[in-house]
Parts: C-alpha cells; structure tokens; sequence
C-alpha cells in the first residue's frame, strides 16, 4: 500500500459528492438528532432497543452465504464467499453514533469485503446507548477477535464512524491486555477523540450536512458509561499509538471528524505506525459508503489493504466490484 497523496485533495469532487448526496442529506434532515440536545434525547426515546431490521438485507451478494450466533448474548453475523479459498477474517464495526442500528450501505460494505478479499468478515450487532458501554463493547470485540483468529488465523479490524472507534479502540486494548498488534485496521471516518473539544469541529461544522456535536454529546455521555473521555476505550486518540498494526484511515473535509482524523494521521505516524491517508475535498462522513465514484474507489482501496494483510493478492486480483 503506498501513502496518501495529497496531491489528491485539489481534485474535484463528482457532481454526485458535491451535490446529489449533500441535497439528500439535508432533505431528509440527516443531522435533526445530532445538532441540538433536546433532538437526541428525543430519538433515544423513540428508537426501540432492538429494531427487528438489523439482520441483513434479503438481497445480499449472491456470492456469499451468512450465518448468525448468539452465543455473546447479541447477534454476530459471518459473512463468507460461496466458493474458493477462504483466508482469515475481518471484524467489522458498523457506524451509527452508537445509537443507529446497521445500515444497508454497512452490510454491502461487508459482503464485497468477503467476496473480493476471499475472506470471513464478521458483524457484531452490539448494544446500542442506552444499553451498550464503550467498556462492555470494547472488550467483547476484542475477544471476538480472539477468538475469531484461533478459527481463522490473521484478523483485521475495520469499522466506520462510531464504529471506527470501537475498531480502533479495541486494537489498543489487543496490543495492550494481550499483545497482539493487527496486520491492518481500516478507519472510515472514524469518531477518535469523544471530548470533541477541538476547536476546528466549529470550523468544518456549518459545512457538514451530516452531523452535528451538541446532540451527539448525549450520545457519548451514555457510551463512555463509567469511563473518562480520555480513557482509550472512549478516545483512542488520546491513546499511545506505538506498536499498533498499520492504519488504513479515510475522511472527506465536509466532515466533523476530520480535525481530529488528521491529528490521528500525525500522531500514528510519528508514533512510527504504517499510516494510509486518504481525504477526500468536499467529499461528506464515510464517503466510501456512498453510491458515488469516490466511494467505489474508497471501497477499492479498502479491498486492496485487506488483502494485502491478509496475503489474498490472487484471490483480490480476480475479484470485480459488487
């Protein structure tokens, strides 16, 4: 994998990340819980515990095959290729603000992973605020991880947004309560710093049509639970990044997280951790999730660092795009 060229950031966006998906964001008012806290109280209230939609969608790949146990006490899905070899697994965090459930954008993310890389990518369905705590979660990933690399041998990290940081999150408590370092930890967007105290969120937020920090404050109060926010489990920013496996990290700079995805850029390198950087201008939170070119390129690139790490070059080189 080679590093970010910043060269890229002067490109132009699509017509499709500059203007389709912004519009749409702002018509169906995607930031209403994120901005004001009264909004965010009021969607804890309405949001059920559970939704019964979180399984995957009916319409999956057809190249790939789920399976689902329960034993954790919530749902963790795998998903796997129907045919060929298969080689090690990937635990994928699904995004939300800790507080929304999987998305469809989350498991087609996941089942290209498994068709392209050749590879088991596992879905935890963890619990939601007000139930789930960083601390809880955390660590019931990072035994999943455990176990996960006894069944199938080398296992990534991956994770979006909230989930972003309980995926890096947790291959800090790896290196740390079980020194193992991750061949590779994909970031899209993530969530590193939960005191969001930078002052160039402020910067970044009237251009964001996403998310907002006063409503997503409540959220975070209930996730860290006990916890201080400068505890790794909540802010792996705050973390020492030395030893940690290499990073495969995305933000657009229409994104609230990017202040602090960039101060994670500079503190993993300097910590001298294998860092790939790829902001996109203009582009909005977890752009390689979105139905546009920039986001089929993000999804290639993360195909790409998968397999380099889980050594499936052949099986990648074959693949097509789903």
């Amino acid at each position: 994998m080679t590093a970010y060229d910043s060269s890229q950031e002067a490109m132009m966006p699509s017509f499709a990340s500059r203007w389709v998906v912004p519009a749409y964001l702002r018509v169906i008012r995607a930031n209403r819980a994120f901005l004001r806290p009264d909004a965010a109280r009021k969607h804890l209230r309405e949001r059920s515990l559970r939704p019964k939609s979180y399984g995957p969608p009916r319409r999956l790949r057809s190249d790939v095959v789920v399976s689902v146990d329960h034993s954790l006490g919530w749902p963790v899905y795998t998903i796997a290729p129907r045919s060929g070899p298969v080689r090690g697994n990937v635990v994928y965090v699904h995004g939300g603000a800790w507080v929304n459930e999987i998305a469809p954008q989350h498991w087609a993310l996941a089942a290209e992973v498994a068709a392209r890389v050749g590879t088991t990518v596992t879905v935890p369905i963890y619990p939601l605020v007000p139930i789930g705590t960083a601390l809880e979660v955390v660590d019931e990933i990072a035994g999943l991880v455990l176990d996960n690399r006894a069944r199938y041998g080398e296992v990534c990290l991956a994770g979006d947004s909230a989930g972003g940081q309980i995926a890096l999150s947790t291959a800090v408590v790896l290196r740390d309560e079980h020194q193992l370092s991750v061949p590779r930890t994909v970031l899209i967007s993530p969530a590193v710093d939960l005191s969001l105290s930078n002052p160039e969120i402020d910067v970044v937020l009237p251009e964001d049509p996403w998310l907002g920090k006063e409503g997503t404050r409540v959220f975070i109060e209930h996730w860290r639970g006990q916890l201080s926010l400068s505890d790794p489990r909540v802010s792996p920013l705050a973390a020492d990044l030395r030893g940690l496996g290499p990073l495969t990290i995305f933000s657009g700079t229409r994104d609230i997280v990017l202040p602090d995805v960039r101060l994670l850029v500079a503190k993993a390198r300097a910590a001298g951790v294998e860092t790939d950087y790829y902001e996109g201008t203009g582009l909005v939170h977890v752009y390689p999730l979105t139905p546009t070119p920039e986001g089929r390129a993000g999804r290639a690139v993360i195909i790409a660092a998968l397999c380099d790490a889980l050594a499936a070059e052949k099986r990648c080189a074959a693949g097509e795009s789903g």
